[in-house]
């Protein structure tokens, strides 16, 4: 126990994010420009940029812009980094 503490105070520390990020879980759609999209789940959101899970990363276009209906969000974005089934993306 004490060691997974240790672990989560290291990487408090050594977050270096513009904007502090907030834990969510909400059902989004990264839409493309000239039509479609896929669903994702938002598990992460800053005012800079999100955490989100696809079902595949693979042939994601460059830009696209994240939609989260129920909170009529709208923001246009780009990967920055992605592992597994998550991305990271950040707003433009």
């Amino acid at each position: 126990m004490a060691k997974l503490r240790a672990m989560a105070m290291i990487e408090l520390m050594s977050d270096k994010r513009i904007a502090p990020r907030h834990r969510v879980f909400k059902h989004g759609t990264l839409a493309f420009n000239g039509g479609g999209g896929i669903d994702c789940t938002v598990r992460s959101i800053s005012e800079t940029g999100a955490r989100i899970d696809v079902v595949n990363p693979v042939g994601l276009p460059e830009n696209f812009v994240l939609v989260i209906e129920t909170d009529h969000f709208s923001r246009h974005c780009h990967s920055v980094w992605s592992r597994d089934k998550q991305i990271g993306v950040a707003f433009d």
